[in-house]
């Protein structure tokens, strides 16, 4: 067997492979006997089938598998021993002739090779990457405080319907009633709302829930009806007030300190208010290391100008996807792919420069974390420590989770490795300046 290499650039290689009989036919000879040993057709004993006829049924078919098997092996040895570092998998040339699949013949095929750029660079003192340090205001304290009442506060008894209220009426069409219907008025449509504030229980008005609900899962939801239903309403209905309901924040009493920061962590407002900018300073804190991340990724991988053979890798995707994604598809995501794949060379070459070693309490870490977001998000502090490992443990049992928590450890590390590389310059800004950032 004859392999060539043709190197069209610095990143793409074309080997070629000339197969001749002699290559493949002790591979052939195998399959066709293996076949032998385990056929079952009608009129032969297992085992006893006439060669003949093994051949002309599993004949071509073992030959293809014979010579993709010494593809195969040819390809992976000429790799490895010639020690090329390469992107994906070898892909056939678009323009491989058509194969005659026929014992005997001679056979020629040609693969393209993407190969991995090599990535070199220093870093310094000379390196500034900015670090953003977010300014806590009387503002955005009384702010987080507000939000923070309301979120534990309740709904009660209300009088004229505000804009942020909620009305439980009863909608009517001749002989259809729809008793009890919750309203929020937030979800009735701009032009509609002004309509529905200052309404009081026993008030009734018409209202065309086309115009005033215009999402028609809402609308179907609230008239209690199938959304394919809908097209075949009348839209006007009177609605009938029954109760106006207003939301209260929660009072500042020891009963909703120990809601919000676990029993006895707070005993005052002044306490309340001082846990409320710790809290905010973390939340800061966090948006600027995120935004650090985002910086020193797009300073790096610029410092490292990596070239990649994209052509080859949209091909390579395409295929290694066996087509779940169209070539469309592919084009217009390709510039975030590319963005991180980038990313992901330089992380892994940084790594080894600054031995960044990922342990599995780094892992569980990261994971505890995330799980105490998560239960953040739904209002649920001050898990024990105990649940969150355990929630934590069940995220890194699940593959597609626990990579996503390797690659944020793995992130999260090298980065903390530059930092004490490079010079981090500290800018303070407004909150709204920072968020302005591009």
């Amino acid at each position: 067997m004859k392999v060539e290499q043709n190197r069209t650039d610095e990143l793409n290689v074309e080997l070629s492979l000339h197969i001749v009989k002699d290559d493949y036919q002790d591979k052939r000879k195998k399959k066709l006997n293996e076949h032998r040993r385990t056929a079952e057709i009608k009129g032969f004993r297992k085992g006893m089938v006439p060669m003949g006829l093994i051949e002309k049924i599993y004949g071509q078919s073992c030959l293809v598998d014979a010579v993709n098997d010494l593809i195969s092996e040819s390809l992976n040895n000429y790799i490895k021993e010639n020690g090329l570092k390469v992107i994906g998998e070898p892909l056939p040339a678009e323009d491989q002739p058509q194969v005659e699949w026929k014992d005997g013949n001679d056979f020629s095929f040609k693969f393209d090779i993407a190969l991995a750029p090599k990535v070199d660079f220093e870093l310094s003192a000379k390196d500034e990457i900015p670090y953003y340090r977010i300014n806590i205001t009387k503002e955005a304290k009384a702010e987080m405080k507000e939000n923070l009442l309301k979120q534990y506060g309740s709904l009660e008894e209300g009088g004229a319907a505000k804009a942020e209220d909620f009305i439980i009426a009863d909608f009517e069409q001749g002989d259809t009633k729809v008793e009890g219907t919750y309203v929020a008025l937030r979800s009735v449509a701009e032009p509609v709302r002004p309509s529905f504030v200052g309404l009081k229980a026993g008030d009734s008005i018409d209202v065309n829930v086309n115009e005033a609900f215009v999402n028609e899962e809402d609308r179907a939801a609230m008239l209690k009806v199938r959304k394919e239903e809908l097209a075949g309403l009348e839209p006007v209905y009177r609605m009938t007030v029954k109760n106006v309901k207003t939301f209260v924040s929660a009072p500042l009493t020891q009963e909703t300190f120990d809601k919000i920061f676990g029993e006895g962590n707070v005993k005052s407002e002044e306490e309340f208010d001082a846990k409320i900018e710790e809290r905010l300073a973390a939340e800061y804190a966090q948006e600027s290391e995120f935004r650090f991340g985002k910086d020193a990724k797009d300073y790096l991988v610029k410092k490292a100008d990596i070239a990649l053979p994209e052509k080859f890798l949209k091909r390579w995707i395409y295929v290694a996807n066996d087509g779940k994604f169209t070539k469309e598809d592919i084009e217009k995501e390709f510039p975030l792919f590319i963005e991180d794949y980038r990313w992901q060379m330089v992380r892994d070459y940084l790594m080894e420069k600054f031995s960044v070693k990922i342990e599995e309490a780094d892992l569980l870490a990261s994971a505890k974390g995330y799980a105490a977001y998560q239960f953040a998000m739904y209002g649920i502090g001050n898990v024990p420590d105990d649940q969150l490992e355990s929630y934590a443990r069940t995220i890194l049992s699940q593959e597609k989770e626990s990579r996503r928590v390797l690659e944020q450890v793995e992130d999260s590390k090298t980065l903390a490795a530059v930092k004490g590389a490079v010079t981090v310059k500290e800018k303070k800004i407004s909150v709204e300046k920072f968020r302005e950032l591009k």
